[in-house]
């Protein structure tokens, strides 16, 4: 088979070579070619199934067309659909994933995001960890863009995210507990100061407060961050045995503390939603397969990771001296699934 050439693109786009060698090499927008021209060029060498030297390229250019994931646990669930969005979005885009986890250690973090900018990433997509900023904003003034998901510094709107608006995601399922009757919530959470948990447990507390509750804070369960699973699960229990044992609802604030859940409940022999009704924030496969299904706050996974991949593709092609699009962050609706548990 013959080999693709900028020349046939070039033909087929119906645009001059030296169009398609601009955009080829991301030059495009520092020479004003419009965006449509950008996106038929690429479409049209996708559909051609052109492979550039990247080697030649990266001497040329000086990128890589590679981006560096830091995710916080590729193997959670929430995480590996992220990557998996992401990976797909970069594809169109011609670029290359690596993956990294920082297991929430700020000292790994730190050394990840070292390691890849050793390997010459030409940008990031990060879940950070608490005292990351600094890091972050170091590579931003080296010219290498960044988009963090998941969590956000909100000290730093200079740094630009895409998240679920966890705050409102909160606000809905508490709503919907006291619209089906629940008026004793109990809350998991997680003992970690980080900005989208402080979001989630401000909604509660926020919530109780509009429906003249009591702000019991013998009702919220702080697990510890990094506790193992036998360690966290004797946590739950002793919640569901102690102060949450009059819960007629109980609201986790992640999905490994919902799983958690489930399980303390199957041990404690606690039926659901009989004894208790259950609301997950964030889905699981679990959450479906498990006999009574349980009710979430579902994230916008697949929208989360589109769009962080569209905002560092954005800012990637606007390096150098060109006005940089705005960095507020970007919010996303989360969903209500009712299920069995409620």
């Amino acid at each position: 088979m013959k080999k693709v050439s900028i020349s046939d693109i070039a033909r087929k786009a119906g645009v001059s070579v030296s169009t398609v060698s601009f955009v080829m090499n991301d030059k495009a927008v520092k020479m004003r070619i419009s965006r449509e021209v950008i996106e038929k060029v690429e479409n049209v060498a996708r559909e051609m199934g052109y492979r550039p030297n990247q080697l030649a390229r990266g001497l040329r250019t000086g990128k890589t067309k590679t981006i560096g994931l830091i995710v916080e646990n590729i193997s959670n669930a929430f995480f590996a659909a992220m990557a998996k969005t992401i990976e797909d979005e970069a594809k169109k885009y011609d670029y290359k994933v690596v993956y990294c986890s920082t297991d929430n250690d700020e000292t790994k973090a730190r050394e990840l995001i070292s390691m890849l900018s050793q390997r010459q990433v030409d940008g990031y997509i990060i879940t950070p960890t608490l005292n990351l900023a600094e890091e972050i904003r170091r590579l931003q003034a080296e010219n290498k863009p960044v988009v963090l998901i998941d969590r956000y510094f909100p000290e730093h709107e200079e740094i630009p995210s895409v998240l679920v608006d966890n705050y409102a995601g909160v606000a809905e399922g508490m709503e919907f507990l006291f619209a089906k009757g629940y008026q004793n919530i109990g809350l998991v959470t997680i003992e970690a100061d980080m900005a989208h948990m402080h979001d989630r447990l401000q909604a509660y507390y926020d919530t109780l407060r509009k429906h003249d509750m009591p702000q019991d804070r013998r009702l919220v369960k702080q697990v510890p961050y990094g506790y193992v699973h036998e360690a966290a699960l004797e946590e739950v229990e002793d919640f569901l045995t102690g102060d949450g044992k009059d819960c007629d609802a109980l609201f986790f604030l992640t999905n490994y503390l919902g799983v958690l859940g489930i399980e303390a409940a199957k041990k404690l022999n606690i039926r659901i939603p009989t004894d208790k009704a259950f609301l997950c924030f964030d889905d699981n496969d679990i959450f479906r397969l498990y006999t009574p299904t349980i009710s979430v706050i579902r994230q916008p996974i697949c929208e989360i990771g589109q769009q962080a991949m569209a905002a560092l593709i954005e800012r990637l092609r606007h390096t150098g001296t060109e006005t940089l699009p705005e960095n507020a962050p970007i919010k996303l609706a989360a969903e209500l699934v009712p299920r069995e548990s409620i």
